[in-house]
């Protein structure tokens, strides 16, 4: 049997390699498994920070470099001495950004550097959404908490003044970039500009010297445009956002129909291997 050559396969996490209940299903977890037993390369690319990521690592039994806050931070857990990269808001722009958040008058305000975390106000359910429950975090006025570049800012702002806060954020574009969360949680993520997964996924493929027609991405919202276009192949989820399935060379099966495990068993040949 010819031997494929290695590929570089990118996961994103939510509405991707998870289901919509936020686990990894046991098809897709197998073929992830198998493809990795074949000596492909398997990486993780999220906007979710380190500390709601990495219990995903592990469970996949990884030891690659990880793309987290959408590129703002590269990393390998489990190799210190691996060359990571923290690209940051600087604390200037941070705060100018949170007092525009402020007069518009959000819900509340997040950042976090790395996984230290700061909340403008104490508040439940934000706390659920980004996942601190079990994380340091300071609340009170990010004015006078914050006082470190940021790796990123959360906004969870009115449904309805959504788009005008992005309209007033684009007058930043020059320093930031902006992206909004899938449903249920309208969330704005701001990171410093020139920062997506592609910039991350570009840094791993040189560091195991796999060139672009053998990278394979997974998304499915617009945080994964670049990473989608970067990779020479590029996969959309069924769930994706219309623009990126335009954008992808491929489109598979939903996040809860083991989208990633079906395109993998087919473009990889898998199980066929396997047998």
């Amino acid at each position: 049997m010819k031997i494929m050559e290695r590929h570089l396969i990118a996961l994103d996490l939510d509405g991707t390699l998870l289901t919509d209940e936020k686990v990894i299903s046991e098809k897709t977890k197998d073929t992830v498994l198998q493809a990795m037993k074949q000596g492909h390369i398997v990486v993780i690319a999220t906007g979710r920070p380190h500390r709601a990521s990495i219990d995903y690592y592990h469970e996949l039994g990884l030891d690659t470099p990880m793309v987290n806050f959408n590129g703002a931070l590269i990393h390998h857990p489990k190799d210190h001495r691996w060359d990571a990269i923290h690209s940051p808001l600087g604390i200037r722009t941070a705060h100018k950004i949170i007092h525009t958040c402020q007069e518009l008058g959000v819900k509340n305000i997040l950042a976090e550097v790395k996984d230290d975390v700061y909340l403008d106000q104490y508040d439940e359910e934000i706390m659920s959404i980004f996942q601190t429950k079990n994380d340091p975090i300071t609340v009170g006025r990010l004015q006078s908490n914050l006082k470190e570049d940021p790796t990123s800012i959360l906004i969870h702002p009115e449904e309805e003044k959504i788009q005008r806060l992005r309209d007033e954020l684009d007058d930043h574009a020059s320093l930031i970039d902006h992206r909004k969360w899938g449903a249920p949680w309208h969330v704005i993520e701001i990171v410093r500009a020139g920062m997506n997964k592609a910039v991350g996924l570009d840094k791993i493929a040189r560091y195991f010297h796999v060139p672009n027609e053998r990278i394979i991405a997974f998304g499915d919202e617009d945080n994964d445009f670049e990473m989608i276009d970067y990779a020479g192949v590029g996969v959309a989820m069924g769930n994706a956002i219309n623009e990126l399935k335009d954008l992808a060379n491929h489109v598979t099966h939903t996040n809860e129909e083991d989208g990633i495990g079906a395109f993998l068993d087919d473009y990889l040949k898998i199980n066929k291997r396997a047998i």
